[in-house]
């Protein structure tokens, strides 16, 4: 009876300590609007004060980075071999540009979904670039992610637009998965890993842009993996505003017992590579000119590369990705990327020439084509499969 008792005894142990671990996680959890707009320009002032030469930033960046890896737990995901072999289906040619279904492991079992585009044909390696999207029913195939990819693809790029996790083709977990954040980031790690492997993409002119949530896919990447040499967040990088999503800050990335950071620093580790903030007057990016970006310029500033970082604000606008915001972007990845945007300009930008395709058009897996059968499914399958401790 009393080895029973002893083992009931380490089991409740076990489970309060877990109990423990899960509560001193959540209570590094920075969500939502976690600060006032002016609470955040004050800590902000701050900071600014306590770093001077490139050393001392640095120093804090690779601090900032660190906490990213370790509070998402990235640092525990699996090692996987990059001999893709990807699920590449209803290819069409368009008006100057190809799209195409395709689908990757991500990790054995769990497939990234999404859409390739890319041009006809290319006299060179191509730039790539990554489109991750917000949180929008079905956002992978909307008009506006469409046209962005296909308009990269005519310039020259080869476009991998991806969904996030729990939306359209990926729904083998939830997007509530308390992981998502995690899932997400290593998603986009392995969407690099196979357009660097592919003989038609040249791996030094790697770029990434989304909206939203999508830019929040797009700072956290471009933070850790150097490979990402051109990014532009669109509409989310703030000094208060943590996102509200759990793929977006239901991970202590931006605080532990040791540091707290924001959006805004985790943007300025992409310094000295091109970037480019796409704000609006509508949403948490309204104060972009004057918190934000100036936080930012400091930053580049150390390196001598002011010039490479650039703010396109709209302040009569709201929340979104449309043709507006698109237009500078594409300017942006023309000058630092190596795209040519002239194929496109006439006068204007011109993306009259996308077609825009059904959703069912674009469904990697579908009841004809069903997802493999290794796939796991379910938040408690992955969950138990990768293990995180």
């Amino acid at each position: 009876m009393k080895t029973k008792s002893r083992v009931i005894a380490v089991i409740v142990l076990l489970l309060l300590i877990s109990k423990l671990e899960v509560s001193a996680q959540e209570n590094m959890l920075c969500q939502d609007a976690y600060w006032t707009e002016d609470q955040a320009s004050v800590i902000m002032k701050k900071w600014a004060s306590e770093w001077k030469t490139k050393a001392d930033w640095e120093k804090r960046a690779d601090v900032i980075r660190q906490g990213i890896i370790k509070g998402m737990k990235l640092d525990q995901m699996p090692k996987v071999p990059n001999d893709f072999k990807p699920i590449i289906r209803n290819t069409r040619t368009m008006d100057g540009y190809i799209v195409e279904n395709i689908a990757i492991e991500s990790f054995p079992g769990f497939y990234i979904t999404g859409n390739l585009y890319r041009p006809i044909k290319a006299d060179r390696k191509c730039p790539a670039i990554l489109t991750p999207h917000g949180h929008w029913a079905d956002r992978r195939v909307s008009t506006d992610v469409q046209t962005r990819s296909a308009c990269f693809a005519r310039m020259g790029a080869v476009v991998f637009a991806y969904d996030m996790v729990g939306y359209t083709d990926s729904k083998q977990v939830s997007h509530k998965i308390p992981i998502a954040l995690l899932l997400q980031t290593f998603n986009s790690k392995r969407v690099i890993d196979y357009l660097v492997s592919r003989p038609d993409v040249d791996p030094e002119r790697i770029g990434i842009t989304g909206e939203s949530g999508g830019g929040t896919q797009t700072i956290l990447i471009t933070a850790i993996d150097s490979r990402i040499k051109v990014s532009a967040p669109v509409v989310m990088v703030s000094a208060y505003f943590f996102g509200g999503c759990t793929c977006e800050s239901g991970m202590p990335v931006h605080r532990d017992k040791d540091h707290q950071t924001n959006n805004v620093e985790i943007a300025a580790l992409c310094a000295p590579r091109p970037m480019l903030l796409v704000s609006d007057g509508g949403d948490w990016t309204k104060n972009t000119p004057r918190i934000e970006f100036p936080y930012i310029q400091k930053v580049y500033a150390l390196y001598d590369a002011e010039s490479k970082v650039d703010n396109a604000h709209f302040p009569g606008e709201r929340h979104g990705y449309e043709a507006t915001k698109r237009y500078p972007v594409y300017n942006f990845f023309d000058q630092y990327l190596g795209i040519d945007a002239d194929r496109i300009y006439k006068g204007k930008f011109d993306e009259s020439f996308v077609t825009i395709l059904p959703k069912e058009d674009l469904m990697v897996f579908t009841d004809q084509n069903p997802i493999p059968a290794n796939a796991i499914k379910g938040d408690e399958a992955v969950l138990t499969y990768l293990n995180l401790h």
